[in-house]
């Protein structure tokens, strides 16, 4: 595979970005850290904290978060998956400002929510996040197939669809979360249903 630790970051290039907890921990206990860390996530992405909390699977109790100088445009989210001890993420830099600002600021921010809430402190994440530039269409399916099979592979669930702290649904169903960019893995695929087939059929053993 590519360089899993790619920081040359370039406008109009897609990178694979993830992380996990330090020394494997869980990052996500319930719910409600999901939540929060998918409200940081769009208001890294440039989205106002009303728009999200419009959102089902976003919406959590008011808490002032202050996520700046980014704008909506930035960055083009096309896929993520959360998962108990890490997240992956298939981001679109549209512009000059590096993935690697957003991912420091929606770490550090989730950090602070997380340590707060469980009374901790120290890392909740390892200190250096990956990132795999996406270079072709085939390696760009690969990693969409990954990233939406990662509970299928780790037998969190038998089919992706059952699921809800990942972007299939909004590609397979009638779920629309606005921090979710369809519309460029839809015309990769050719359309719904042949993202459907070949997401269902990723061999959940060809991991990176």
């Amino acid at each position: 595979m590519n360089n899993r630790d790619f920081k040359e970051f370039a406008p109009e290039n897609i990178y694979h970005v993830y992380n996990r907890g330090n020394n494997k921990e869980k990052i996500f206990f319930n719910d409600q850290d999901y939540k929060a860390f998918l409200l940081r996530l769009g208001l890294s992405l440039g989205f106002t904290e009303k728009e999200l909390r419009e959102e089902k699977l976003i919406t959590m109790p008011y808490s002032r978060i202050r996520i700046t100088n980014i704008n909506e445009g930035d960055f083009k989210l096309h896929a993520f998956c959360l998962m108990p001890n890490h997240f992956h993420l298939l981001i679109e830099q549209a512009k000059n400002i590096p993935i690697s600002k957003l991912v420091l600021k929606l770490c550090t921010s989730y950090a602070k929510y997380s340590n707060l809430k469980y009374k901790k402190t120290g890392h909740v994440f390892q200190d250096k996040f990956k990132a795999v530039l996406v270079e072709d269409n085939p390696q760009l399916m690969w990693t969409s197939a990954y990233i939406h099979m990662n509970p299928v592979k780790d037998k969190l669930v038998k089919h992706p669809d059952e699921y809800k702290w990942s972007s299939y649904n909004d590609f397979v169903s009638d779920r629309n979360l606005s921090i979710v960019h369809k519309d460029f893995l839809i015309e990769t695929f050719g359309n719904q249903n042949s993202f459907m087939k070949e997401t269902l059929n990723f061999d959940v053993k060809d991991g990176l």
